[in-house]
């Protein structure tokens, strides 16, 4: 593949973000500073494989409320054609998350009902039949409930899919297009809770879990340690490069995915499209919005920062 368009479906809605100032204090009231921002894995991905060169269309969810206002702005604004859903009667799925001042992630709260009951429906129109037609490769993420990424899987036929895995809630939701998957994105819990090993299983055990199930590769991150990239039983990491400030980790993940998967669709080896995805995080981690606008100057910075993959110590023996 290279080049081409990336049809992304799954979330596309109103993430708030609430930083406790000071020391983090458990079933207390903690002072902090709460910000809002359009986000979402689909759409957060989306902008980061649009920002580098893929022409994207989205399908997503939101009511007929300002906040649903807001996303289709924000959709427009990016450059991405919207074939997004609007229900008129219901309110537009919100994701609350608490950080603490150091911006790593205390609890979220996902408020997405709309995405249970509509994404499934969406996919018969014949509207959105033809865009994911029209499209050379597929990019989801785990808010779509089984029945729809059973009919993603069912209408791209022959195309990539990409998926994102969300949470450990949602990851397994995957499972029954698990073969038919490119490449999955997700973090450590969710790859463990999805292999169904101990908290404290090493990248390479989840790997071989999930590829004895059908999974040919997948990227599993782990904030500042290294990425794990698993592909034909095979285990490579990328040692990410040290944040100069870390401001938010909320879309690093995201951005990874979206930069790696533009990467893919212009022909590069998933190992060299990792190094990609990394250097894209590390620019979202140094922000204070979800998903950043990033110049080439400073994405050649960052990349030039990035470590080639190397083979680890426990995969050489």
């Amino acid at each position: 593949m290279a080049g081409g368009r990336l049809f992304a479906m799954g979330g596309a809605h109103i993430d708030r973000r609430g930083r406790v100032k000071g020391a983090y204090v458990p079933e207390a009231s903690n002072p902090g500073i709460m910000r809002e921002e359009v986000g979402g894995g689909a759409f957060n991905a989306a902008r980061m494989a649009a920002q580098r060169g893929i022409p994207v269309t989205l399908m997503s969810l939101r009511g007929g409320d300002a906040a649903g206002q807001r996303v289709a702005e924000a959709i427009e604004e990016s450059g991405i054609e919207d074939c997004s859903a609007i229900f008129l009667d219901r309110a537009t799925p919100s994701y609350t998350a608490i950080l603490t001042e150091d911006g790593n992630l205390v609890t979220g709260l996902a408020d997405m009902g709309l995405y249970d009951i509509g994404f499934a429906k969406q996919l018969r129109r014949r509207k959105i039949r033809d865009a994911l037609g029209e499209a050379d490769a597929v990019l989801c993420d785990a808010n779509l409930p089984a029945e729809a990424l059973r009919l993603v899987a069912e209408l791209a036929g022959d195309k990539p899919i990409f998926a994102i895995g969300i949470s450990p809630a949602k990851v397994e939701r995957l499972a029954p297009i698990l073969d038919r998957l490119a490449c999955l994105f997700m973090n450590r819990r969710e790859g463990r809770r999805f292999a169904g090993l101990p908290a404290d299983a090493p990248p390479w055990q989840v790997g071989e879990a999930l590829a004895a199930r059908g999974l040919r590769a997948s990227l599993i991150s782990a904030g500042g340690a290294p990425l794990a990239i698993l592909e034909g039983g095979r285990l490579r990491e990328i040692a990410p490069p040290t944040p100069e400030r870390l401001v938010d980790v909320t879309g690093a993940g995201d951005a990874l995915a979206g930069a790696c998967i533009a990467a893919l669709m212009r022909g590069l080896p998933l190992a060299e499209a990792a190094r990609e995805g990394v250097a894209a995080a590390k620019l979202a981690l140094e922000s204070e919005v979800a998903a950043p606008q990033i110049d080439e100057t400073s994405f050649r910075a960052a990349l030039a920062l990035v470590p080639q993959p190397r083979i680890p110590e426990q995969e050489k023996t």
